[in-house]
């Protein structure tokens, strides 16, 4: 099971196994973590926790034990597609996919535990907190690594405004916003991101579009919306407004993957739950 870590201002500059002390992990659990192959990780690679660790740093924990992750069966996720070597759940919104500080027991990490309780926890992709749809869960750690190179997900996202052209493209870099540990900009340093859109279907102010990412930059749908005058609605992060939408209007429609067994093409799909007003 990963658990993410974002270090805040107040852990800025310290070393990590002080900031790892201060927010609960158990030296018995860093102690197993060291013996496991990339039980602790920054940026994808091994850190120690004699390593100082800056602001904004994410840093996973590969396992947990019951400190910090408990399985929860009053959860209720529905289940788009299972067999013995993965599960696509259909994540509803307001629901985080990993455990973090503030959530360790409503997570769909958590659903994962009540429903599979002897298995890792494994997600392919990973979705924000408020947007909803399909997350791909690897049931083995052959799985994982098989689906990592073969998976696709398709968006649909309900953007302020009617567009003048009914498909496009936006090309520009991200980068993190330099104030902020969350929030991400568009800047010439940052990294490539590229998003195919087009439009389904309009109203007098919000247009409902279909998105394909090239990349996956985190937030790259809500950043490149606001980046072209058409901000996510419901996103208030990005300049998007709540007036018609309590959250984010982005969800996860469609992810397709080879089977890492069979090399069968697999597509499953899950119904957008929002409307266009």
């Amino acid at each position: 099971m990963a658990v993410e870590i974002i270090i805040d201002a107040r852990n800025d500059g310290k070393k990590l196994g002080e900031v790892l002390a201060n927010i609960g992990v158990s030296k018995r659990l860093i102690t197993r973590l060291k013996r496991t192959e990339n039980g602790i990780t920054r940026k994808g690679k091994l850190i120690r926790t004699i390593d100082y660790v800056s602001r904004g740093d994410i840093i996973i924990l590969n396992e947990c034990d019951e400190t910090l992750l408990e399985p929860n069966s009053s959860l209720n996720v529905e289940i788009l597609y299972e067999d013995d070597q993965l599960i696509v759940f259909n994540k509803p919104p307001f629901m985080p996919v990993h455990p973090s500080i503030k959530h360790q027991g409503d997570t769909l990490g958590n659903f994962f535990a009540h429903h599979c309780s002897e298995l890792t926890f494994r997600p392919v992709n990973r979705l924000d907190r408020d947007t909803s749809g399909c997350v791909i869960v690897a049931k083995t750690q052959f799985a994982a690594k098989a689906l990592q190179k073969s998976y696709q997900k398709i968006y649909y996202a309900i953007c302020h405004g009617v567009f003048e052209q009914k498909s496009g493209v936006v090309d520009a870099p991200i980068a993190r916003e330099q104030e902020s540990i969350i929030k991400r900009c568009v800047r010439a340093d940052g990294q490539p991101a590229v998003t195919h859109y087009e439009v389904i279907n309009s109203t007098e102010n919000y247009s409902l579009l279909r998105l394909i990412l090239e990349n996956g930059r985190t937030h790259q749908i809500r950043v490149h919306m606001a980046h072209i005058g058409h901000p996510v609605a419901g996103d208030d992060l990005y300049g998007g407004s709540r007036s018609d939408y309590p959250r984010q209007a982005l969800h996860c429609g469609e992810v397709s993957f080879v089977h890492p067994i069979s090399g069968k093409e697999i597509s499953v799909c899950s119904d957008f739950k929002l409307h266009l007003k």
